[in-house]
């Protein structure tokens, strides 16, 4: 039986990416990143440590006990932990830090994924056992979008992708042509109730992959904590990018759109 690593964030996608893993018959050895981390993760992985983002050295340390050769880096790890004072990194996260020529997403994964080489750990296409989670292009919801929603939409999808250009962020809120907020540090559920907020009603969100996607992290991912900050946030159309986006708990989240009139649209 071949063993993996999942280097694991907040959501049920590392939990989804477990059970598929054990499935194909990998022996999965998991890494609970933060306190967000599903707690199922432990039941389903073969073995799982509970050890902070923050502790690079301990993460190398368990992963070269586990003598894995492959690691998926899934679920959702903000930014912005990186300047939480109580978040106390160890002396070899510190180092890594000092050695980033800056912050970008992409540039502390790029340095990550080459932390994992140096101990023989190849990092692979995360979405490589999930890929069934990766709508194709349509409506998936009852409700369609209006023809003034589908201009939001069109409209928000060339922003999200300078956006992602950037490697700032992945979502853009829009309503009525206008950019209502930008993702940033933030992640996409703060970005979508802050949008809200300014549009007030009728909103449309639009979740792109970046250009230069690398599928080894930070695939774009939608899931029902992104349908609750719609509700929230009283936006009425949520567009993805079909082929290039998981979409977690599906029937929750199909759910949740009819209940509150939500159109979902893979673009």
């Amino acid at each position: 039986m071949e063993k993996i690593a999942l280097l694991a964030g907040a959501g049920r996608l590392p939990v989804e990416l477990a059970r598929a893993a054990r499935e194909l018959g990998y022996e999965v050895c998991a890494v609970a990143l933060l306190e967000a981390t599903d707690p199922e993760l432990d039941e389903v992985a073969n073995d799982c440590a509970h050890i902070s983002i923050a502790k690079l050295g301990r993460i190398i340390s368990y992963l070269k006990k586990q003598q894995v050769k492959k690691a998926l880096m899934i679920g959702k790890v903000t930014k912005e932990l990186l300047f939480e004072k109580k978040v106390i990194p160890d002396f070899k996260m510190v180092t890594f830090l000092a050695g980033l020529p800056n912050r970008k997403d992409d540039t502390i994964m790029l340095g990550f994924v080459r932390e994992l080489e140096k101990i023989g750990v190849t990092a692979f296409d995360q979405t490589i056992l999930i890929r069934k989670l990766m709508p194709g292009s349509g409506t998936l919801t009852k409700r369609e979008p209006t023809a003034e929603q589908r201009r939001d939409m069109e409209y928000g999808f060339q922003v999200a992708r300078e956006l992602g250009r950037l490697d700032i962020g992945q979502t853009v809120v829009v309503k009525d042509m206008a950019v209502m907020a930008l993702e940033a540090i933030e992640g996409t559920d703060a970005c979508i109730r802050r949008g809200g907020e300014l549009a007030r009603e009728g909103a449309v969100v639009v979740k792109v992959a970046k250009p230069q996607q690398d599928k080894r992290f930070d695939v774009p991912t939608v899931g029902a904590t992104t349908l609750e900050s719609m509700i929230v946030a009283n936006a009425k159309v949520l567009a993805i990018q079909a082929g290039e986006t998981l979409l977690v708990e599906r029937e929750r989240v199909l759910a949740l759109a009819e209940q509150h009139g939500i159109a979902i649209v893979a673009m």
